[in-house]
């Protein structure tokens, strides 16, 4: 829906909260079907987080121009000033609860992020250590499951700085 609504195909006053609606839904059901991974508590409040931001702003994540300065992101100033992303929409001075915006510049990533994406990430990063620690429903010794728990987490920070 966003490259529709970027290519005129959609209009981002309805695009943008629909789809909003859609990625909810299925990850909603996604974290209730995997409720008894403890960490995926954190995801659930990222997730509120953003959910409150973007219902307090009409149905778009408020991101903030000097963020992107920051984490040197570029060519999106533009876009943001003609509501042509279905997704986000400029900080300003109406927008409600800023904080909660995508206000937190990650340069290395080339990334603007919210708090609740800080604590989605930091859910992801604890399931990958519930993973980690359970192999296949038997513990394994202390060294060996601080070792693997290492490998878990340079294995998902390489793949965040290699996809940009």
């Amino acid at each position: 829906m966003a490259y529709g609504t970027y290519r005129g195909l959609f209009q981002p006053e309805w695009a943008g909260p629909l789809a909003k609606l859609l990625v909810l839904v299925l990850v909603g059901y996604g974290l209730y079907q995997n409720r008894h991974l403890k960490s995926l508590y954190l995801v659930v409040l990222g997730l509120g987080l953003n959910t409150l931001v973007i219902l307090a702003n009409g149905g778009h994540m408020p991101v903030s121009l000097e963020t992107l300065r920051q984490a040197r992101v570029e060519g999106w100033e533009e876009i943001l000033r003609t509501r042509a992303d279905a997704v986000h929409s400029l900080l300003d001075e109406t927008t409600r609860l800023p904080f909660l915006g995508d206000v937190i510049p990650l340069p290395p990533l080339r990334k603007a992020a919210s708090l609740g994406d800080l604590f989605i990430l930091a859910g992801i990063v604890g399931v990958v250590v519930e993973g980690a620690l359970r192999a296949g429903g038997r513990r394994l010794p202390r060294r060996q499951a601080a070792f693997r728990v290492l490998v878990f987490l340079l294995l998902v920070w390489l793949f965040l700085t290699l996809r940009t």
